[in-house]
């Protein structure tokens, strides 16, 4: 698969790019070139001027996968990018331009992320926030097993509160002219799955992937399914 695009994986809040390792192993395994790139969780500005800059160094087409918030940020990174071919939403946001991450949480009922979230003040009039470790595993990873769980809430990256309310900036957000697929389970306590069906057919993803009972990190418990949907969206491309 040489002549395919390379696979960017882009982590969401609180998590980072170890979340990616079973995607990765699978998508190694197929000889599929793939590499997570470290997402700062400080604007969705900032964070999609860091991974143009990752897609930039690849020096050709590019498929871009988001979780989480990363999908927000792969949104706004794709923008205006000749190299970005395609895009997959993993339990990602797909925001229109001036929705945010938090409204998008809140525009369907069942998330319960908020009661878990603990805010750390950075002195400049904003927080950092993670999830109550704690309380992670069964927010964050019900189907992940426990011992798992709990080094994902211990290496969690801590996501500025901005971020989270950050109009999405680009009047045209890349899932309007790009082709997309959508991956989810239905046990997910961060993001309304209400809202991530609505966001893929707003979208009009090509392929809408629903994994029954699973959590939000669903690329955790579920690499190979999110693997097979990549791989997919890479043969459309081809």
């Amino acid at each position: 698969m040489s002549d395919s695009p390379t696979v960017v994986l882009v982590h969401g809040a609180f998590a980072e790019s170890a979340s990616w390792s079973g995607v990765l192993a699978n998508l190694l395994d197929r000889g599929i070139a793939a590499f997570a790139t470290p997402n700062p969780l400080r604007s969705v500005s900032t964070d999609a001027d860091n991974v143009r800059r990752a897609v930039e160094s690849v020096g050709g087409p590019v498929l871009l996968v988001g979780h989480s918030y990363g999908g927000a940020v792969i949104t706004e990174a794709a923008v205006g990018s000749e190299a970005v071919a395609g895009l997959v939403y993993v339990a990602a946001f797909a925001p229109d331009h001036g929705e945010t991450s938090l409204g998008l949480t809140g525009q369907f009922p069942g998330s319960t992320l908020g009661e878990t979230v603990r805010p750390y003040a950075l002195g400049d009039g904003t927080n950092d926030l993670i999830v109550d470790r704690e309380l992670f595993p069964n927010q964050f990873a019900g189907d992940v097993p426990l011992a798992e769980a709990k080094i994902a809430a211990a290496t969690q990256r801590a996501i500025r509160d901005f971020a989270l309310g950050e109009p999405q900036p680009a009047e045209t957000p890349a899932w309007k002219t790009l082709p997309s697929w959508f991956i989810f389970g239905t046990a997910d306590k961060n993001i309304p799955v209400e809202g991530l069906r609505f966001m893929a057919e707003r979208a009009g993803s090509l392929k809408t992937v629903e994994i029954p009972d699973a959590s939000h990190s669903v690329m955790v418990s579920n690499p190979n399914a999110v693997a097979d949907l990549i791989v997919g969206a890479l043969a459309y491309l081809a």
